[in-house]
């Protein structure tokens, strides 16, 4: 497969929410298709169709078998932290439905937002933009807090098209 054939293989692979989901469950923790589906409430062929999908494109690796409750072979998986670096383009509609799916059910008070208007010229918004990411970036390299709780941060910033 060339590199532009891998990049968008790679670029389809993460353009399903369900996909980001399972992603986000295997971070901290290996799962299983069983455990994946369960918590996704899906049925289980079609999460081990978008687990294969992971797994074809380097995002989920297999680790090593175990036994299930009743002796049957479970395969655990572990996202790769591949997604963090790879591009995919027109990837905001995506991230927001992720995001709202991921937040659904969840009581107002366990999701904290801000948010911000500003005017800003081209120079200060990518001085902005660029400090942000960096900030995201050393986070995002950081060993998982063997204490620490599962969480994701969104962040959006768009153009305020009603101030126009």
């Amino acid at each position: 497969m060339s590199n532009d054939d891998d990049l968008q293989a790679k670029g389809r692979a993460l353009s399903s929410p369900v996909r980001l989901r399972i992603l986000r469950l295997c971070l901290h923790q290996s799962r299983t298709n069983k455990e994946i589906a369960e918590k996704l409430e899906l049925n289980p062929a079609t999460a081990l169709h978008h687990v294969r999908t992971l797994l074809g494109t380097g995002f989920l690796e297999a680790e090593e078998h175990r036994k299930g409750n009743r002796g049957a072979k479970e395969v655990p998986y572990r996202a790769t932290r591949l997604s963090w670096g790879t591009p995919v383009q027109n990837v905001a509609p995506i991230l927001v439905d992720t995001f709202l799916q991921e937040i659904e059910g969840l009581a107002p008070s366990e999701i904290e937002v801000a948010r911000l208007g500003l005017k800003l010229n081209e120079k200060h918004r990518t001085e902005m933009m660029d400090r942000i990411k960096a900030l995201l970036e050393e986070y995002a390299k950081m060993p998982a807090d063997g204490d620490g709780i599962p969480t994701s941060i969104m962040l959006a910033h768009h153009r305020d098209r009603s101030s126009e």
